[in-house]
């Protein structure tokens, strides 16, 4: 919708899922390179964005655990565009958040990442995507890949990104404890010498089959040394016939991958009982970006 000079628009900004982590090495810059699998999920938050013409950038969200203020991943995804192309036009940003925070589904990479998205649209600036996934790496590791969507490896601090063809759709029984769990909270514990190289890569295997028992998360006996519980509620998910269930990145989130919708319901049942949880599905590359666009 334009009104002389201003724009709004919305989108949709999906969550994603880790389908296999493997840290590699620690880098000299402190950050860890690292080897993984992300995959989209139809679990979302929904971004509106409005121009204004005294040049502030206003972001506000219905989660007040949030840092809603120039902390948060949607003012430095505008703040970035409008330094670099010194633009005098401001945004508001309004959120409606689902994805939960703390929980390893990149809630806050893929609002900035949609915020890259967006303002480019709004503000005229004609980048491709690959110039936001470049800026998007300024921001945060995570954000490149939400420029992408459906199965992507990532490579490096996990900021560069390969597209793979997408795997068949699943039901994603998802756990969602009500604790968070910090990223840096679990890499600072990780051992100083690691290593795992392609010839010992569980997830160059999983590419060369697309069998699902390769794939690992390296962190989990980390991250579960510190929340035993999230153990248990993996387990319940093997049990009960999952292709695939590990910890989400660096968690809280557990998530399990079905072919029966049936089986993901009844575990639904089981796991609501005793933990937040929500039934969605994997999304294609395809309909990751059909569904992201809900209005100009």
């Amino acid at each position: 919708m334009r009104s002389k000079n201003c724009w709004r628009m919305k989108v949709k900004s999906f969550a994603k899922i880790n389908l296999g982590l493997e840290v590699i090495r620690r880098r000299k810059d402190n950050y860890h390179e690292i080897r993984t699998l992300f995959q989209s999920i139809g679990l979302y938050d929904a971004l509106e964005f409005k121009t204004v013409a005294d040049g502030e950038i206003r972001v506000e969200g219905d989660d007040d655990s949030i840092p809603w203020n120039k902390d948060n991943l949607i003012y430095k995804a505008a703040l970035l565009l409008q330094k670099r192309f010194n633009l005098s036009q401001g945004v508001e940003v309004r959120v409606r958040k689902n994805i939960p925070p703390g929980k390893g589904l990149g809630g806050g990479s893929s609002n900035a990442a949609m915020s890259l998205y967006a303002l480019n649209t709004i503000w005229g600036l004609r980048l491709t995507r690959k110039d936001l996934m470049e800026l998007g790496k300024n921001i945060g590791a995570d954000v490149p890949y939400f420029l992408e969507g459906g199965l992507c490896l990532g490579l490096e601090r996990g900021d560069k990104i390969v597209t793979l063809e997408d795997i068949n759709p699943s039901y994603c029984l998802l756990a969602l404890p009500a604790f968070s769990i910090a990223t840096s909270s679990v890499y600072s514990r990780l051992p100083l010498v690691l290593t795992s190289e392609d010839k010992d890569s569980k997830i160059i295997k999983f590419l060369t089959g697309r069998n699902y028992c390769y794939l690992t998360n390296s962190l989990e006996e980390t991250i579960f040394s510190l929340y035993p519980q999230l153990r248990v509620i993996k387990n319940l998910f093997q049990n009960l016939g999952s292709e695939l269930s590990l910890v989400s990145g660096t968690g809280a989130a557990v998530f399990g991958l079905f072919k029966d919708k049936e089986k993901a319901e009844e575990g639904l049942e089981k796991l609501k009982q005793s933990c937040p949880s929500l039934l969605v599905e994997t999304l294609s590359r395809k309909s990751y970006w059909e569904r992201l666009k809900i209005g100009v």
